[in-house]
């Protein structure tokens, strides 16, 4: 797969292999079932794509990085996915940091060229936005953040945290009730200290290897110049809302479409190899085995190309107004379904032998499941679109 860049309207080619090599993505594929079964973090996985510069691909080239923008980053991320999905899911949280920060600067707006300088030294970045029965996310949070001299302190608890055994800084957001102008949302990154306790809790149906536990704040401190952003709760056009927002949702529809390419190449590979006793023939002869592979095709060819055209979208800074959001959730949403109906229709194909905890496809129809409990779920996508196009409830 090739596909272009496009800095300042000049087109250069862009060869995803110059960062993701095949004998890089072989070992990690091999990696992956025993992370899968020991429910272990692949550590060997990070520290060959930290040596490969993949934690610094979003980062500018004058800061150390590989200066890509979003657009490339989603194929990259595709393309480790068909490898390890749940190490392509972990290294994604670092990312989504890396590509605020890119939206951040390409906006001209300061305040988090630290994360650009971290990533190029090796600092490892994780996610800590989640909270348990927070359905607001983005727009409001359970942890309380205190101001602390020049900083915050944050208390309180986050799960799902990706990268748990390993991160070096952990973004964040907690509600400062306490200041003159509260409520305020502030969103910040704060060190792994002893006010951080990471639970061992992970043991999940899939997506085991990304070994995102819950992580206990007690007035974790982050240091005013780690502090991004103070704002309104709720809804807002800041840019830390959409620099969040589209990079993780764009993300992780990579992610899952990498999914459904594995599936599909999969299932294609082993009905080339199977013979009917009652034909004499290969699977891939049966009239019903070709439909269901043209109708996975059908479904994963849809996928890549909007992915690519929305991440072009944020590189370029195009202005989708409040279509933004519905994209954006849309793009994801789909993504998960399309890749949970071509892992489905994989295991049908592929036969009883998928059904086998040591086939892959029966880790990735495990993994996949995972894709429907990100934000946006289902019904904040479906809520989103329904809202643009009807506008809100009525009271």
């Amino acid at each position: 797969m090739r596909c272009t860049e496009r800095p300042e309207g000049v087109e250069v080619t862009f060869d995803p292999k110059a960062y993701l090599p095949d004998d890089l993505l072989d070992r990690i594929r091999e990696r992956a079932p025993i992370h899968d079964r020991e429910n272990t973090f692949p550590e060997r996985d990070l520290e060959e794509l930290r040596d490969a510069g993949y934690l610094r691909i979003l980062v500018p080239a004058e800061r150390g990085g590989a200066g890509l923008g979003l657009e490339q980053a989603a194929v990259l991320q595709q393309r480790l996915a068909t490898a390890a999905p749940a190490t392509a899911l972990a290294i994604n949280m670092h990312l989504v940091w890396t590509g605020v920060a890119k939206v951040f600067s390409d906006r001209g707006v300061p305040g988090m060229e630290f994360v650009q300088d971290g990533a190029a030294r090796g600092e490892v970045f994780a996610f800590g936005i989640s909270e348990g029965g927070n359905d607001l996310v983005l727009f409001g949070s359970d942890t309380a953040a205190v101001p602390q001299g020049d900083g915050y302190a944050f208390t309180g608890t986050k799960i799902f945290t990706s990268l748990a055994p390993v991160w070096t800084r952990l973004g964040l957001h907690g509600l400062d009730t306490t200041s003159p102008d509260a409520p305020k949302l502030v969103f910040a990154f704060i060190d792994r200290t002893d006010a951080v306790t990471t639970s061992d809790d992970w043991d999940t149906l899939g997506m085991r290897a990304t070994q995102s536990r819950t992580t206990r704040l007690d007035g974790a401190v982050a240091a005013s110049e780690h502090v991004v952003r103070r704002i309104d709760p709720g809804p807002s056009p800041d840019p830390i809302i959409f620099g969040i927002f589209s990079v993780f949702e764009l993300l992780l529809a990579s992610v899952y479409t990498g999914i459904a390419r594995r599936a599909l190449d999969l299932a294609v590979e082993t009905v080339q190899k199977r013979t009917s006793k009652k034909t004499g023939l290969t699977y891939s002869q049966d009239p019903d085995i070709r439909w269901r592979i043209a109708d996975m095709s059908l479904a994963y060819d849809a996928l890549p190309p909007q992915i690519a055209a929305l991440a072009r979208d944020v590189d370029e800074q195009a202005d989708n107004g409040a279509r933004w959001f519905t994209l954006l959730s849309g793009t994801k949403h789909r993504a998960v379904v399309m890749a949970k109906h071509v892992v489905d229709e994989a295991i049908l194909t592929a036969g009883g032998g998928s059904y086998f905890s040591s086939n892959e496809l029966s880790r990735l129809y495990r993994d996949v499941l995972a894709g429907m409990f990100h934000p946006s779920d289902p019904e904040s996508a479906h809520s989103t679109a329904a809202s643009a196009l009807l506008g809100p409830l009525e009271n």
